[in-house]
């Protein structure tokens, strides 16, 4: 399992979901694809909900790009990769083929609708963090695009009722069922 995929919507559990799983292998990187987007200072340009502007779609695969290339080298280098973004619908088959490295494993955290609600709510309480605002219907549609857009490649795990350990748990177990490659 020289590199594991992890994608979901946001507030899934993407990120501390791949930080356990990369502390469980003994010689690991997680690799968080979002860095790649916080690097750019000047002239960024976020991707929307709904019809993103061309440069926002430019810089996020240009995101996805660096990503697989930093998920490769580390591979290179002897380093089990947990490579960690929010990746959906044609632009998953897309990262798959940026990443070289094989084989190559893909686990798509899907938790349900309400439940992201409720840990997004979670997260701006106990940390301010915010991947949604209240009220907004962004939770359904990614949700939607998810579910309804998104190739069904690798290991898809609802974690709506799973611990992190447990999740992590199930990566481990469904390896052959999470490689694409």
């Amino acid at each position: 399992m020289p590199i594991t995929l992890i994608t979901g919507i946001q507030a899934a559990g993407k990120s501390t979901v791949a930080q356990a799983l990369a502390e469980r292998l003994p010689r690991s990187v997680h690799v968080r694809g979002d860095l790649f987007r916080r690097m750019i200072v000047n002239g960024r340009v976020e991707m929307g909900p709904a019809d993103p502007p061309a440069e926002a779609v430019r810089q996020l695969r240009l995101r996805y790009a660096l990503a697989a290339a930093a998920a490769d080298g580390y591979a290179e280098a002897g380093f089990q990769v947990v490579f960690q973004d929010i990746v959906l619908g044609d632009d998953l088959p897309w990262v798959v083929d940026r990443i070289r490295t094989r084989p190559l494993s893909v686990v798509v955290l899907a938790p349900r609708a309400e439940v992201v609600a409720a840990r997004d709510a979670e997260r701006r309480r106990t940390r301010g963090k915010v991947a949604y605002r209240p009220g907004d219907q962004a939770v359904a549609a990614l949700d939607h695009a998810l579910r309804a857009a998104t190739p069904r490649l690798g290991l898809w795990i609802d974690t709506s009722d799973l611990t992190v350990a447990e999740t992590v748990d199930r990566i481990l177990a469904g390896t052959d069922s999470a490689a694409v490659a």
